[in-house]
Parts: C-alpha cells; sequence; structure tokens
C-alpha cells in the first residue's frame, strides 16, 4: 500500500521539484497539501501550489497557513527563487483555489479522519506544525511521524550557524521538537550532499513536460547559477520517505536557539550525547549520493 502523507510546504522553486516527487513516486499517496510563507510570501506559496498541480492535472487538495512565522516579521527568500517565487516557467491559467479553512485546521481534519496515523512531510518553516501541536494537542497521537526538511548539526546557510527554515521561525521549530512526536530531521548535513549534476540538468528538457518545467525553473534558480549543479534541499525529505536506506541517521537530542543576535535558529544537535537529554530526533548525518541521483531521475521520468 502507498504511504499516505501530508506535505507542508513553501514553493519555491526546490519545492516544485519535491512536490513532483510526491505526487508521481508510485510509493506515496499526497492526501493534502499546505502552504506556509517562507521562500515568499503565503499568497504566492499557495499560488504557486495549485499552478503546480494545475499543471500535473493532480486532484490534491491545498489549505493555505500562516502569513507570518509565530512572533517575528517574514524574512523570505525571493532573492534565491525569484519575486513570484517559482519564476521561469509561464503557468496557464486556472480557477482552483485553496479549501476554506486555514492550514492547520485543514491537517487537523485529515489526521482525525484517517483511518490510521498519517506521515507529516514539512519543507517550509515550521509554523503551521507548531499552530496544529499547540491548537489541537491530541492530534499528536494520529501523526505516525514528521519529516522535515530543515536544521543543521554543522553550519548554516541563512545565518553562519543556521538553516533557513529554522531561522525564519525558531520559536515554531521550538516547540515541534519539543512535542514528543517522533521526528526525522534531513538539514543541511545530508541535502548539501544532494546535488544534481550540470550534465543531468542539461538532459531535462528532453525527458518529459515535467522536465522541460523544472529546467525552466532551476534556470533562474539562484540567478541560473547552475553550472556547477543543484543542491535539491527540499526533495531529500522526500527522498527518506521512498528510499531511507540512502540516508545515515543518528538518534539526536536536538535543541533550537530561539535567542541570540548570532545564533536564533541554530539547531544544537548533540550527536556525542553531552547533555544526556533523551533523543528527540532521528538526524540525517551523510547520504548515498549516486543512489539519490538515481532516484530522481526515476521518478522525474515517471512525471507526466
Amino acid at each position: 500500500m502507498p504511504l499516505s502523507f501530508i506535505l507542508d510546504t513553501d514553493p519555491g522553486i526546490d519545492d516544485a521539484a519535491a512536490i513532483a516527487a510526491a505526487l508521481f513516486s508510485p510509493e506515496l499517496k499526497l492526501q493534502l497539501i499546505t502552504t506556509v510563507a517562507g521562500n515568499v510570501s503565503v499568497e504566492k506559496t499557495t499560488r504557486n501550489a495549485l499552478q503546480l498541480l494545475h499543471f500535473w492535472q493532480a486532484d490534491v487538495p491545498v489549505a493555505q497557513g500562516a502569513a507570518t512565522p509565530l512572533l517575528r516579521p517574514l524574512r523570505d527568500a525571493a532573492y534565491v527563487h525569484g519575486e513570484s517565487g517559482m519564476e521561469g516557467y509561464d503557468f496557464v491559467d486556472h480557477q482552483r483555489q485553496p479549501l476554506a479553512k486555514p492550514a492547520f485546521i485543514a491537517i487537523r481534519d485529515a489526521l482525525m479522519s484517517a483511518p490510521e496515523p498519517l506521515t507529516l512531510v514539512a519543507i517550509g518553516p515550521l509554523t503551521n506544525i507548531a499552530l496544529l501541536l499547540t491548537q489541537y494537542p491530541e492530534c499528536k497521537f494520529n501523526i505516525r511521524r514528521l519529516v522535515i526538511m530543515g536544521g543543521s548539526a554543522g553550519r548554516g546557510n541563512f545565518t553562519p550557524n543556521a538553516e533557513f527554515n529554522i531561522a525564519i521561525d525558531p520559536e515554531a521549530a521550538e516547540r515541534v521538537f519539543q512535542s514528543g512526536i517522533e521526528i526525522v530531521m534531513c538539514g543541511l548535513d545530508v541535502t548539501n550532499q544532494a546535488l544534481l549534476t550540470p550534465e543531468y540538468l542539461a538532459t531535462l528538457p528532453e525527458v518529459n513536460q515535467t522536465g522541460k518545467m523544472l529546467h525552466s525553473l532551476f534556470s533562474h534558480y539562484r540567478s541560473g547559477s547552475m553550472g556547477s549543479g543543484l543542491r535539491m534541499h527540499d526533495l531529500c525529505a522526500i527522498a527518506w520517505l521512498v528510499r531511507p536506506e540512502l540516508f545515515t541517521l543518528r538518534p539526536c537530542f536536538v535543541a533550537v536557539e530561539t535567542q541570540g543576535t548570532w545564533t536564533a535558529g541554530t539547531t544544537v544537535v548533540d550527536i556525542e550525547n553531552r547533555y544526556e537529554r533523551p533523543e528527540n530526533a532521528q538526524v540525517a548525518l551523510d547520504l548515498d549520493v549516486d543512489g539519490f541521483r538515481q532516484w530522481v531521475a526515476e521518478v522525474i521520468a515517471l512525471a507526466p
């Protein structure tokens, strides 16, 4: 049976590739997409999610989520993804609309109506997940596990120590890591290894219409710097669902720093158990890069 799951996302160019894998991996069944402010505003991430679903003629409901972090103003990444969040491809007009309820309620409803616990995958800031766990704490018993793209056991990509998704809403991340739910953390330790080569990227337009669309987006990702390849950060969370054997995980205690001008958003990953605290996450520390690239090529080829 395919694994049923909910995807919380902030599309975003690399999110587009992750959504493709979420839809077309035969091992998966995507039940719901929820959007959050992150790479760009939540209005834009919602529009982008709906555009992608219309492109693929996919029948998956979308619920719009939090417009701002819990306690902070939004700092987006339009400088990476373009002003719209998905610059580079002209999507056709459509009449699709999000559900008439906010993301955290849509997630609650999906969890409570499912016949068995569902997996959540979050590849943006964790604001919606924190709201869910705060407003409906009973829902955590209906969550099989949470797989996130976020954090780092080493250096950051937004500040010297903090990864973008965690740094945008560290208070939300702190609540999630303290919640007691099972967490798989695919952070920069593995996502920085998830590099698609320039040679493969150049072949995408010949694969199918999805390849053409992704190549157009990638040509505008990080100002079109495909010459050295592209890191597919968000795809790692989907890859773990389908090919967990590609990842080396270690159970760790993870704390999220919410204070400090220079340190807010840092994930403190206690790999050597120096704090002697119970582990609260399975942290991915290494990746089979060749296996990852092979899986990406296979799943993109399965898309329309």
